[in-house]
Parts: C-alpha cells; sequence; structure tokens
C-alpha cells in the first residue's frame, strides 16, 4: 500500500498515528523474527519522553542530600525503536536498531540534536541502524542534522527540501579504515516505501521490507 501523509488532517490523525506508529514497530519486529537467524532476535521498544517526567512531589527525595546545585534543561526524547540482539551474548545488547522518527523528535533544535547524538552513538559503536522518517509536519531532515553533528561535508546530506525518508548505516572496518557505508532514500507519498538494509553489527545486512510492514500495519490500526 503506498505511503499516506498522516498528517494533512490533524484533527483526525492525532489518534490515529500514534497507534499507526506502534503498530509499524510491531510489524518490522514480527518480519524481522520471521528471517533473522536464530541467534538473533527482534524486539519493539517504545517511549514517548513527555510521559519520563515527574512532578517533585511524587519523587521520594533524600533530604540529606540538600538542593542541588545546578538545575538545567533536558530533552526526555520519543524512542520508537526496534533493537535486535544477539541472544548468544549476555544481557541486552542491540546489534542493530530500526528508528522511527516521531514529531516530537523534530519539533525543537534540541530534539533533533538529541535524535541525531543518539544515532552518533549508535553508529560510533558499531551498530546497524535504519532510521525511517515519515513525519511531513515538521519540515526538517535528522539525516542532516546526524551529519552536521559529525562534521561530514555537504556531499553527506540529502537535498535540503527532502523531509521524508528512509536512511541505512552500517558502520565497517575496511582496509584499515573505519568507515559508515549510506543508502539514503526520499519517501514520497502515494508511492510504495523501499526495501532497506539493516546492517547487524560484525555479521551480515538483512532486508527490511518497509511496503510490507507499513502495509500491515494499516491493517491492524483498521484502515
Amino acid at each position: 500500500m503506498p505511503l499516506h501523509d498522516h498528517f494533512v488532517r490533524r484533527e483526525e490523525w492525532d489518534i490515529f498515528w500514534p497507534s499507526l506508529h506502534a503498530a509499524w514497530a510491531t510489524s518490522i519486529m514480527a518480519q524481522l523474527n520471521r528471517t533473522l537467524p536464530r541467534r538473533y532476535r527482534a524486539q519493539t521498544q517504545l517511549r514517548l519522553g513527555r510521559h519520563v517526567e515527574a512532578d517533585i512531589g511524587e519523587i521520594d527525595v533524600d533530604r540529606s542530600l540538600g538542593a542541588a546545585a545546578l538545575v538545567l534543561p533536558a530533552v526526555f526524547p520519543d524512542d520508537i525503536v526496534v533493537p535486535v540482539i544477539d541472544v548468544e551474548i549476555r544481557g541486552f545488547h542491540p546489534v542493530a536498531v530500526v528508528e522511527l522518527a516521531s514529531p516530537s523528535n523534530k519539533d525543537r533544535p534540541e530534539t533533533r540534536r538529541a535524535f541525531a547524538a543518539k544515532s552518533a552513538a549508535y553508529l560510533q559503536r558499531g551498530i546497524g541502524l535504519l532510521t525511517v522518517d515519515a513525519i511531513t509536519v515538521r519540515h526538517f531532515n535528522l539525516h542532516n542534522e546526524l551529519m552536521d553533528l559529525l562534521r561530514y561535508p555537504a556531499s553527506a546530506r540529502m537535498p535540503g527540501e527532502t523531509w521524508i525518508y528512509t536512511v541505512g548505516y552500517r558502520p565497517v572496518h575496511r582496509d584499515e579504515r573505519n568507515e559508515i557505508d549510506v543508502w539514503p532514500v526520499p519517501l514520497v507519498i502515494g508511492e510504495p516505501l523501499p526495501t532497506m538494509p539493516l546492517a547487524l553489527q560484525g555479521a551480515m545486512t538483512v532486508p527490511v521490507d518497509l511496503e510490507a510492514a507499513y502495509t500491515t500495519a494499516l491493517e491492524w490500526s483498521g484502515t
């Protein structure tokens, strides 16, 4: 099913989009678990940053600590991710991550920087990353934010008017150099979504059929 613009009529889509977002992540997880080798398992992780905050009255404060020396503004970004873990390694250590951008990841300079910093942390640890951004109401490109953060040249950026897109990243050590292979693909409303590569750290690259996962998510959401 071709990609819809889920933000054209906000009064109707406000409730629907979070449901579709979660369903899309779950559909990608299910697809990966049908195709990954047995030692790897995909999971879903949904954490809304706006729900992290709690009023100070709700927290059991140790009064012996006294007042904080500093109070700093903070960003708690949304996380809608599908991490892939290696079950043969103890502990939760992702070897690849699919990241679905949310509107709040793009609404302010500080949230865009936080998303880019999180993406950079994955890549700098050698973790494969696939980012999917179908958010049409925020005219910013998070891939470009990442390229700026990592101080790559302008040639590494996508065209400035590319607001929706998907990008696959594969960190590799090749010929005594550390490199990142990048597959940037613009998305188009009304067109099918592509199949994208997801690189597993130190292993193979597996395909993620975004179109099939999106279609399943729409069906689950009753659309």
